[in-house]
């Protein structure tokens, strides 16, 4: 973990890595530590941008200050490379839940496409079986340490390829086995979620959720297609939700707006908005409201009853971790700790659990804020 990631953020003046904490939107592929990039490239004869783990750190964010989704995916390159073999990603998946325990997270959706890890002779299974076995390894080792934690997988096919249907039937055949959702990710401009509407439809058959990808490097009408023809139960990102809604008026006390037939539709049904601040100010998703944090429309979603949730996307990218990602917000828009209560039982309460399950979850948040 960064030093930027491991930093101490407080509200009303409670360290905010105590507090319990659920992430819904974070890439395996992207929350590597750099490290063990290093360790896992050596013996695989992989070359690297860097040979130290702070050089390689860096290098990683430097890469993604373009601004754009395009050019920041490009540096998944790397992680992938190294992400090739059973021991690989069974390493990666053990740290990956180790990093989130001791960020304070309590249930944690992690997202990967298997069919970007087949290059050394993995099989679709195979490879989700090695990640598996790394998340069972990663929460055993958090319970030992005292930081109990419990996580699922979230499938990922690849938006701009043809797998659709084969990674929705993998993703069943694990569904009991440690698969908790499916996703679409990748370059969104271009790729609709209507390519994939076999595999959705085969998903809402069998009654098996979907987030998708949507509203961050293609505005309104992805957010419409992973709604209409994803069945979406969630919106990764959905951050150009926003250019739905218009400010009529504004004063000193307050903002009068309205909302188009789409916005309307996701607010009314709670749909959760999986926003991830920092990785939309690295991908311009947030660009056209204003430059920084402060221009973000996160916090006019939250002000006017969107359920929105805070996620790091990719760590390692964004050289972030869900305590700083929270503390970035508090320090901008002055929210106080009933805030960031909210946020997690938005996130508690759109997860791909079980109703029981999600019930159990926001009772343990609440017992935690409520012991801070």
């Amino acid at each position: 973990m960064s030093d930027a990631a491991s930093a101490v953020h407080h509200v009303e003046g409670i360290d905010l890595r105590t507090l319990p904490k659920v992430s819904l939107h974070d890439h395996l592929d992207g929350g590597l530590r750099p490290q063990t990039i290093i360790d896992l490239a050596a013996p695989l004869g992989i070359e690297l941008p860097a040979s130290d783990a702070d050089a390689l750190g860096a290098w990683f964010w430097d890469q993604c200050q373009a601004g754009s989704l395009v050019e920041y995916l490009k540096t998944f390159d790397v992680t992938l490379s190294v992400m090739q073999t059973r021991e690989g990603l069974t390493r990666v998946a053990r740290e990956f839940v180790e990093d989130l325990a001791a960020d304070g997270v309590v249930w944690g959706e992690i997202r990967w496409a298997p069919e970007q890890h087949l290059s050394r002779g993995l099989s679709l299974d195979e490879a989700v079986e090695a990640v598996q076995a790394g998340l069972d390894e990663g929460v055993r080792i958090a319970a030992d340490a005292g930081s109990p934690i419990r996580v699922g997988q979230l499938v990922s096919a690849m938006r701009h390829l043809d797998r659709g249907v084969e990674i929705a039937e993998l993703a069943l055949r694990h569904r009991d086995r440690g698969a908790v959702g499916f996703d679409i990710a990748g370059p969104e401009e271009g790729f609709p979620p209507a390519r994939f509407a076999e595999a959705f439809d085969l998903l809402a058959r069998e009654f098996f959720p979907a987030t998708i990808h949507a509203g961050e490097a293609d505005g309104l009408e992805s957010i419409r297609g992973a709604l209409v023809d994803g069945h979406a139960l969630r919106l990764g990102h959905g951050v150009r939700i926003a250019e739905d809604i218009t400010i009529e008026s504004q004063d000193d006390e307050a903002s009068y707006v309205s909302l188009g037939r789409i916005a309307q539709w996701v607010k009314d049904r709670g749909i959760a908005l999986e926003t991830s601040p920092s990785s939309n100010l690295q991908t311009g998703a947030s660009a056209q409201w204003g430059e920084g944090l402060t221009a973000h429309p996160f916090d006019l979603l939250y002000q006017l009853g969107f359920r929105v949730t805070v996620n790091t996307d990719n760590r390692l990218m964004s050289a972030t971790s869900l305590t700083r990602e929270l503390g970035l917000l508090v320090d901008t828009f002055g929210y106080d700790l009933d805030d960031v209560l909210a946020f997690q039982l938005n996130a508690a309460e759109a997860s791909f659990l079980p109703l029981e399950e999600r019930a159990e979850l926001v009772a343990l948040i609440e017992e935690g804020f409520g012991a801070a």
